[in-house]
């Protein structure tokens, strides 16, 4: 008979020990050890990872589901749960217990009328407590709805629309900040960046509202709008590093005032289903992942590896 040299499979057998008693002998103090880890090392009930229909919302999920089966979990991905509304529905429901989100949109989402714009509190002024001097994370933290919390941010991750210029224009206006004044004059046209988790709200950019906007279908199509002279400034709704050549001839602007709201990658999971342990493993991952390891990893998703073999090479290469 095979004897499976792992926890569950000596659980199992415990019972044919009496009957092989030389064998008994040999591993009489590694039964005793297991004895303990039989009843210990369950894993609990599965936790389902929620993702919508984008690459980076799936690949968020593999990598929390990756992350939190290393911290001892049994776990799922739910796929195709479809827009924002659909897998928060799933959230709440209870059908899916951990989804990947951008922090900015999320609030958006939750409480239009948020004016937090910052990922970290001011500190520069006497009532960091006003509204408008509420960072990101705080300000989601209040508008959660009960029993749902959020991981840390990942800082290393700035999913953030990008304002583009045309290089001739750009020597004279570096920022968005001193682009405001003329924004009123400006033609923009804007374009969705694939793949990436995001709303099919306008981009608001505070203090910069354009004299129009028009749609491109990608970042290819707005760049030769800029190049042609159609538009003299762009949107696109993600950043450059997803789509290699957007930005080609064109300047970026700025943006350390964060007249687009920051969007940092974080998780939201239900409270109390997980344990303090996956909840670090959660914020591990936040304190590794970049924006330019998304961008390394859709870039391979979309040459055909698997979304769940990419995750689990960056959970590898980060000891995760």
């Amino acid at each position: 008979m095979e004897f499976l040299f792992t926890t569950e499979g000596w659980c199992r057998r415990m019972g044919l020990a009496a009957s092989r008693r030389m064998l008994a002998r040999i591993v009489v103090v590694t039964a005793l050890g297991l004895a303990v880890s039989c009843g210990s090392d369950d894993p609990g009930p599965t936790i389902a990872v929620g993702a919508g229909d984008s690459m980076e919302s799936n690949l968020l999920a593999q990598i929390y589901a990756g992350a939190l089966a290393r911290a001892g979990a049994r776990t799922s991905v739910i796929a195709d749960l479809g827009s924002r509304a659909d897998y928060l529905a799933a959230l709440d429901a209870g059908t899916v217990t951990v989804v990947g989100e951008h922090g900015g949109e999320l609030l958006t989402f939750l409480n239009a009328g948020a004016q937090a714009r910052k990922p970290e509190v001011a500190t520069d002024v006497a009532d960091t407590s006003a509204p408008d001097r509420r960072s990101v994370p705080e300000e989601l933290s209040r508008s959660l709805p009960e029993g749902l919390a959020v991981s840390d941010p990942a800082d290393g991750t700035d999913m953030r629309a990008r304002v583009l210029l045309t290089e001739a224009a750009g020597k004279d206006v570096r920022s968005i900040g001193a682009l405001a004044a003329r924004c009123g004059e400006i033609h923009a046209g804007v374009a969705p960046v694939s793949g990436v988790l995001h709303t099919a709200a306008p981009v608001r950019i505070a203090g910069c509202d354009f004299a129009d906007t028009r749609p491109y279908p990608d970042a290819t199509g707005l760049r030769k709008a800029l190049l042609d002279g159609e538009i003299q400034a762009g949107i696109l709704t993600g950043p450059p590093a997803l789509v290699p050549g957007a930005t080609d001839g064109l300047t970026v602007l700025a943006d350390s005032d964060y007249a687009v709201r920051a969007e940092n990658v974080l998780a939201v999971y239900r409270k109390g289903l997980l344990d303090d342990r996956q909840i670090r493993k959660l914020n591990y991952v936040a304190g590794e992942l970049t924006t330019d390891d998304l961008a390394q990893m859709m870039r391979e998703v979309r040459e055909g590896a698997g979304a769940a073999e990419v995750a689990r090479t960056w959970l590898d290469d980060h000891a995760l």
